[in-house]
């Protein structure tokens, strides 16, 4: 019995001293690196400041409107339609103004005849007068009453010629050659006298309209060089010049408007999006970084650096230029020839061992 409970206890020993033991050797082996995406930050001198997003449009544009009030009777253009000056946009019904034209030409014709009684009159007066049966305080009456009904014929022509004219306007026209890009107005709806209709773009030069921050407003000129990249064609970029600031910031945005004329048109078309790229020719010591690969220490901006040759990582606290859609910029705390990892910062530590690769997952030799 005493031999069997000592081998009994042998067992339980050996049975509590396994996993032990098995715990301190796992402990001490290493853990696998981590691979962490990484890369070189680029030189300022290879990016840009600022980029603002916007709108091709033409140089030129008309907001056209009829320069009477009328009913709409018909509309001869839909959005996208191109036309040539003096081309029919829309039509108001003509019944009042050819109304307001009859009645005029009536005027005219009373006016006429007043003047034509006028002149009998003033005639025989002036017989009279030279015969002496009239005073000549009676012929002056009738001279003044005569320079009257002529100035009233003058009135009622001008008032005739008004009408024509307006007779005229019933009929909206294309000022010049173009496409139409609005339509504010449908068949049966009445407009007021200079109620903005059509806007027509004109053909020629064209432009990328952007809106720029009020707090950056000050780093654009006139004739200042940009670069613009179109995005229906690949994000090709072209130079472009800066043609033209707003005055005034608009009142809804507070933002200004800015006009970038394009230095080749033959690939843009109206409505294209465009974005305006600023270079970094002011900024010559700042550095791009992707917006992922930002930390934090101690409150402020950091950047995990990794070391080339054991690879371990280091986080070095970093200036911060400003955020942008491609990244931000730093101007302090690293050079553009060390390595930081670019993603998945918030699980790394200090001194651990990474894996560098790419974007693609492939392995890089630092």
């Amino acid at each position: 019995m005493r031999s069997v409970s000592r081998l009994s206890l042998l067992l339980l020993a050996t049975t509590l001293f396994l996993p032990l033991a098995g715990c301190t050797s796992e402990a001490n082996i290493a853990p696998p690196a981590r691979p962490a995406i990484v890369q070189q930050p680029k030189l300022a001198t290879s990016v840009v400041t600022d980029t603002y997003a916007g709108e091709v449009r033409a140089r030129y544009e008309s907001v056209l409107g009829f320069r009477i009030a009328g009913k709409v009777q018909s509309r001869n253009v839909d959005v996208g339609a191109r036309v040539h000056k003096g081309d029919v946009l829309a039509e108001l019904e003509p019944q009042d103004a050819e109304l307001a034209l009859s009645s005029a030409q009536a005027q005219v014709a009373w006016a006429k005849a007043d003047v034509a009684l006028a002149k009998a009159e003033l005639d025989r007066n002036r017989a009279m007068l030279d015969k002496h049966y009239i005073s000549q305080a009676l012929f002056d009456a009738r001279q003044n009453a005569y320079d009257a009904a002529a100035a009233k014929l003058k009135q009622a022509q001008a008032q005739a010629a008004v009408a024509a004219n307006q007779s005229g306007y019933t009929t909206l026209r294309a000022d010049a050659d173009g496409v139409i890009t609005a339509l504010r107005f449908e068949v049966g709806q009445v407009l007021a006298a200079g109620q903005p209709a059509v806007t027509l773009a004109h053909d020629g030069d064209m432009e990328v309209a952007i809106s720029v921050p009020e707090g950056r407003i000050g780093v654009f000129s006139p004739k200042q060089p940009v670069l613009v990249e179109i995005w229906a064609h690949d994000n090709a970029r072209q130079s472009g010049t800066v043609r033209e600031l707003a005055p005034e910031a608009d009142p809804t945005s507070r933002t200004y408007a800015v006009r970038v004329t394009l230095d080749d048109p033959s690939k843009a078309q109206l409505g294209m999006t465009a974005r305006i790229y600023l270079n970094a020719g002011d900024q010559p010591e700042a550095l791009l970084l992707p917006l992922a690969a930002l930390h934090e220490k101690d409150g402020k901006p950091a950047v995990w650096v990794v070391d080339s040759r054991t690879h371990a990582v280091k986080l070095a606290p970093v200036t911060v230029g400003a955020y942008r859609e491609d990244g931000v910029t730093v101007t302090g705390g690293i050079d553009p020839k060390q390595w930081v990892v670019a993603a998945g910062v918030h699980k790394l530590s200090e001194g651990q061992v990474v894996a560098p690769v790419d974007a693609a997952n492939k392995p890089i030799k630092l």
